[in-house]
């Protein structure tokens, strides 16, 4: 590509990927609506495998991906990318608002993604062993977080679907580029975003549905990897979530066993977590989100 080369979002293929997510069917609903050219795949175990899939049913070489649990903003169907030499083999990853907690970044955003980098890749469950890519997608050079944020992410539909996109989260803020780092290194090598990123999900959420099982995910996620003997690479496989999950899960104990944990982590961790009851869980999101402005769909963090 010598020129640069303007492309309307509308002009690409949406693929709507879907696996278990609660509210699945009533989400199709609205992104056929407002997207009447999105396709759908749905029910395809493993990260690696699902994108393939998606890329599969895309007739476009260059798609935008929609997770199960993302409601986009309609305007981002009206906007423009612009690609060059530099960016045109690249994946968008925009911010996307979590319902729970309201936080603003890559997780469970809308992404536009090329064939050719996902046919190449081996992540998660098609793992090529590197740390990096047995947890996440993001640690390719041409993988590029983006500063702009068009959806809103809702992860917290049942009690099991909030506690798991906490634990998931838990675990990764955690990581250094997909290795677990010791409890001396700890605030040393985890990047300072994902650290107030660990925090809040660990701190933040009583006034949503079921926050509080994000909350308690978070901390039971962050306890398996950082202070019990547990393998921080099964976090990509839900059955694994699942067992962890029914094993631990009594809703007589869970405020107990959340406010032991939240001790716990701040006694051996250091983590600056807090109890935040539901109204000043609505403080802490009001003045966050004010924060933030975006900039242009092309703009990177």
């Amino acid at each position: 590509m010598s020129e640069k080369q303007i492309i309307d979002v509308a002009d690409l293929d949406c693929i709507f990927l879907t696996y278990d997510e609660p509210n699945k069917e009533q989400s199709w609903i609205k992104i056929s609506n407002m997207v009447p050219w999105a396709k759908r795949v749905d029910g395809v175990k493993g990260s690696d495998a699902a994108h393939k899939a998606a890329a599969d049913a895309s007739d476009t070489d260059r798609f935008i991906l929609i997770d199960g649990d993302n409601i986009p903003d309609p305007d981002f169907f009206n906007l423009q990318l612009e690609l060059n030499d530099t960016n045109e083999s690249c994946v968008f990853r925009w911010r996307a608002r979590n319902a729970i907690n309201g936080l603003m970044y890559g997780n469970g955003g809308m992404s536009s993604w090329t064939k050719d980098f996902i046919y190449k890749m081996r992540t998660h469950e098609n793992s090529d062993g590197t740390d990096a890519n047995d947890v996440e997608f993001c640690f390719y050079p041409n993988y590029w977080a983006m500063n702009d944020c068009y959806s809103t992410t809702y992860p917290n539909a049942t009690p099991f679907q909030a506690w798991r996109a906490g634990f998931r989260e838990g675990v990764k803020m955690c990581l250094d580029r997909g290795t677990r780092p010791t409890l001396t290194e700890f605030e040393q090598r985890v990047h300072s975003r994902n650290y107030d990123h660990l925090c809040i999900w660990q701190s933040v959420g009583a006034d949503a549905d079921n926050g509080f099982y994000s909350i308690l995910g978070a901390r039971t996620g962050t306890y398996m990897t950082m202070l019990a003997d547990w393998d921080y690479k099964k976090v990509q496989d839900f059955s694994v979530l699942e067992k962890i999950w029914e094993n631990n899960s009594a809703e007589d104990q869970d405020a107990e066993r959340c406010r032991e944990l939240g001790d716990i982590l701040r006694r051996k961790l250091g983590l600056p977590i807090v109890d935040m009851d539901a109204d000043e869980s609505q403080f802490f999101k009001h003045h966050y989100k004010s924060q933030f402005t975006n900039k242009g769909p092309m703009v990177r963090e």
